[in-house]
């Protein structure tokens, strides 16, 4: 059984060399297929006599199972060499930090809305919300600005379907709120107004912070007070100055423009006044009892001086690389 020997020796050989495994299954077909060395060296055995068959027959199943056996070992092999070459050409460097998720913040103008709440109401006041799109009545008529008043074209905006306009202030909030609550009344009214105008300072849409305070003996000595305070407060200086400007508004008699001391400079930033006799008449409140101030300031103008913004349109272009300086 010379050849047997010599058919096992090639075919380890010829096993160990095949480097992929269509190479390997057709060394595989060329020994142990049903036409290959090793198969036909069985059917060779009805040449033998009796006596000699069984001892031939039980050496050429054990070189069968010899060279299964290396086969599947074989085939075990290339599949670990196939799967560390994808290792390596996949491999990820596990020292360097993950990418995590981002982490998202909320928006500067949100964080100074928040502010301005929170110091408002560690000083007595209640936060009032209403709707955004307005009747005439509410949004000008009741606060002392009549249909063709001069004082509407200060209020230019977007008006929608069945004379509803985009309110252009939050003190149609004020007007609700008079509504259904007999004073003692203190509150402020922040939230998105609209106006047509757009430039560094305007934007189409911006936020509005107004504030209202109606009793029996509220004066504008407390409303300078209130609003100094505030201001000292938010910008976290006890030296800052603001002087009060007289102005007019239809809704307050008498009217001042705010400023604050910026640099050598003053900044206006807000308009503020006693609430004129005729809003309250329009509320159904007595002026003969009653009285107070409001004020309106943009929370968009108080941000922008805040974090030191020079075009109010970055807070709402969803700009990702000048949000995250925010975060």
């Amino acid at each position: 059984m010379v050849e047997l020997e010599s058919i096992v020796s090639a075919a380890l050989a010829e096993f160990a060399g095949c480097n992929d495994p269509a190479a390997l299954e057709n060394s595989k077909a060329r020994y142990l297929g049903k036409s290959g060395r090793l198969s036909e060296l069985l059917k060779s055995l009805g040449k033998l006599s009796p006596g000699e068959r069984p001892a031939a027959g039980a050496r050429i199943n054990a070189a069968k199972e010899s060279l299964e056996t290396a086969l599947v070992r074989r085939r075990e092999e290339l599949a670990d060499q196939k799967l560390a070459r994808q290792l390596a050409a996949e491999a990820l460097d596990i020292s360097l930090p993950g990418r995590g998720l981002g982490v998202g913040a909320l928006h500067p103008i949100t964080r100074t809305l928040e502010r301005i709440e929170a110091l408002f109401h560690s000083l007595g006041f209640s936060v009032a919300d209403g709707p955004e799109i307005e009747d005439d009545f509410h949004n000008f008529t009741a606060l002392n600005m009549p249909e063709d008043h001069p004082s509407r074209s200060m209020h230019d905006t977007f008006y929608v379907e069945g004379g509803m306009v985009l309110r252009t202030h939050t003190s149609p909030v004020q007007v609700r709120y008079m509504e259904a609550h007999p004073p003692p009344i203190k509150i402020i009214a922040p939230g998105r107004v609209y106006r047509v105008d757009s430039d560094a300072t305007h934007s189409p849409m911006f936020h509005q912070v107004e504030g209202l305070w109606i009793d029996e003996t509220v004066s504008f000595a407390e409303l300078k007070g209130v609003f100094t305070d505030f201001m000292r407060r938010f910008f976290e200086r006890d030296d800052l100055q603001l002087r009060f400007r007289p102005s007019f508004f239809p809704f307050t008699e008498p009217s001042a423009e705010i400023d604050m001391s910026f640099g050598d400079s003053w900044l206006e930033i807000a308009g503020a006044g006693q609430v004129h006799p005729n809003v309250l008449r329009a509320v159904d409140i007595d002026p003969e009892r009653y009285q107070g101030f409001a004020f309106g300031m943009g929370s968009d103008r108080l941000a922008m001086l805040r974090y030191g913004v020079n075009d109010l349109r970055l807070f709402f272009e969803n700009d990702l690389r000048f949000l995250r300086q925010f975060a």
